[in-house]
């Protein structure tokens, strides 16, 4: 990007994700793209990793996404990694049987194999836009190398196309400025299994990979979105405001309708609000982290060391959150979940 670009000197970010349509990597794209339109964050591209669904579904949901905020001719789409590192579908659905409440994303349905498959967001499929042809892997390790020491990875999905970034091109690990996940469970039970939360859970061999580097790292885990509820007056805010109705008030409410209460919480979109400020984090720890990769009922558990880094585990400490400023956050919730739609870009 030439000087000239207004959003030159704002912050880069790359959401790779395993996005779906208005749950929370899409409320966490619409408040990027908002964040973009006031000139304070600048999107470089969205990547997308098999995780809430399969790949086929995402890229879908995705590619509606950019069309939806009208940045579809400056946020590419990347498609990623279709499956984790390493799985075994008989323990997964041993897994499944002994946790029926889990959550286990696209391990819940089948996988789509052709587009008449898919099932279209609310607002139907994307009207012209493609898939870039370079993967999301790829991009990652060209983006970073452009702008060495300048980018952070929002990384809300499984960390699978990170790890195959890192794999592949391990010259990039300094070269990344940090990377602010949404995932694990430190000292709360699971939301998969009874200790694996999803993201870190679906592919516990990439988060391994990605913890064992030197790379600036904080984590949003479960012990902290657990406290942030979505409420029926949150929802409200968003939805039922006669002058603040958009595509994306309108796709919000279909999708989330009847799910708030003690169940649900916000999950991604505290990351956007932590790469803004940290000062959004009330409260964090520090520690040295591991994961376990086995298959099994311990997938996924995270293993925390306050003091002593054990064999394994990530070579620095790494900061995770474990309180936020709840109204704080759910102003900026709000304000960027019902500005104009389509975003006006600086």
């Amino acid at each position: 990007m030439t000087t000239t670009d207004p959003l030159a000197n704002a912050p880069k970010v790359i959401i790779d994700s395993d996005l779906n349509t208005m749950g929370d990597d899409g409320q966490l794209f619409a408040m990027t793209t908002q964040l973009m339109g006031q000139g304070k964050v600048n999107l470089l591209g969205l990547t997308v990793v098999t995780g809430n669904d399969w790949l086929l579904q995402e890229e879908a949901n995705a590619l509606k996404a950019v069309e939806r905020m009208g940045v579809q001719n400056v946020v590419g789409v990347y498609g990623g990694a279709g499956y984790p590192l390493q799985y075994d579908v008989a323990s997964i659905r041993a897994q499944q049987a002994a946790n029926p409440q889990g959550y286990f994303g696209a391990w819940m349905r089948p996988e789509p194999t052709q587009q008449s498959q898919l099932v279209a967001p609310p607002d139907g499929f994307a009207v012209s836009t493609k898939l870039q042809t370079q993967s999301a892997a790829d991009f990652m390790i060209q983006t970073i190398k452009r702008y060495p020491n300048q980018v952070t990875i929002l990384e809300v999905g499984p960390p699978t196309n990170l790890a195959t970034a890192i794999m592949k091109a391990p010259e990039i690990v300094p070269l990344i400025k940090q990377i602010v996940y949404m995932g694990g469970a430190m000292a709360v039970p699971g939301n998969a299994n009874a200790v694996g939360e999803l993201n870190w859970w679906f592919d516990p061999l990439a988060v391994r990979t990605v913890l064992q580097t030197t790379i600036p790292q904080a984590v949003i885990p479960l012990d902290v979105t657990d406290t942030v509820p979505l409420t029926q007056s949150i929802f409200d805010q968003i939805v039922n405001n006669p002058s603040k109705q958009t595509a994306v008030t309108k796709a919000y409410g279909i999708v989330n309708a009847g799910s708030f209460g003690d169940n649900t919480h916000l999950f991604d979109t505290l990351t956007i609000a932590y790469f803004m400020d940290p000062a959004y984090a009330t409260q964090t720890k520090s520690a040295y982290l591991d994961i376990d990769t086995t298959s099994g009922g311990d997938q996924g558990h995270v293993m925390v060391y306050p003091d002593q880094p054990a064999p394994g585990a990530s070579p620095k400490k790494i900061t995770y959150v474990t309180q936020f400023d709840n109204n704080r956050f759910f102003s900026l919730y709000v304000d960027l979940l019902t500005r104009p739609v389509p975003v006006t870009l600086p």
